[in-house]
C-alpha cells in the first residue's frame, strides 16, 4: 500500500522561505513521476513542481526561480524548497505519487496516483 504523507507547511511573511517534506513509501516501481500541486480557496488546484524517475524537473511558470523540487537518494522522500514566498503562493499543498509511467509527459495524473492530506502554507504581506 502506498503511502504519502507530507509536512512542513506553516505561516510565513512575503520573501521568507519554507521547506516543504513528503515521505513516500510502499511502493516497487522504478518508474514515477512525483510531484506539488497546490489549492487555493476558491481555485482550482494546480501543479507547481515535478520529478520523475530519471531526475527531470518541471515548474510552474509563476515558481520558476523560487522553488525547488528535489528526492533524497533513497528516493523516499520528496522535498519542496520554497523562498521568496509572495502571498499568492497561499494555498493547501499537496504531494502526489504517479506510477502510471517514469518520465514527466507521460505521467497521467490519474487512476495510478497517490496523494498525501495536504500541508498548508501561508503567506502574509
Amino acid at each position: 500500500q502506498v503511502q504519502v504523507v507530507e509536512s512542513g507547511g506553516g505561516s510565513v511573511q512575503a520573501g521568507g522561505s519554507l521547506r516543504l517534506s513528503c515521505l513516500v513509501f510502499g511502493y516497487m516501481s522504478s518508474n514515477y513521476c512525483m510531484g506539488w500541486f497546490r489549492q487555493a480557496p476558491g481555485k482550482e488546484r494546480e501543479g507547481v513542481a515535478f520529478i520523475d524517475s530519471v531526475g527531470t524537473t518541471s515548474y510552474a511558470d509563476s515558481v520558476k526561480g523560487r522553488f525547488t523540487i528535489s528526492q533524497d537518494n533513497a528516493k523516499t522522500t520528496l522535498y519542496l524548497q520554497m523562498n521568496r514566498l509572495k502571498p499568492e503562493d497561499t494555498a493547501m499543498y499537496y504531494c502526489a505519487a504517479d506510477f502510471s509511467a517514469g518520465w514527466l509527459g507521460s505521467c497521467k495524473w490519474g487512476a495510478a496516483t497517490y496523494w498525501g492530506q495536504g500541508t498548508q502554507v501561508t503567506v502574509s504581506s
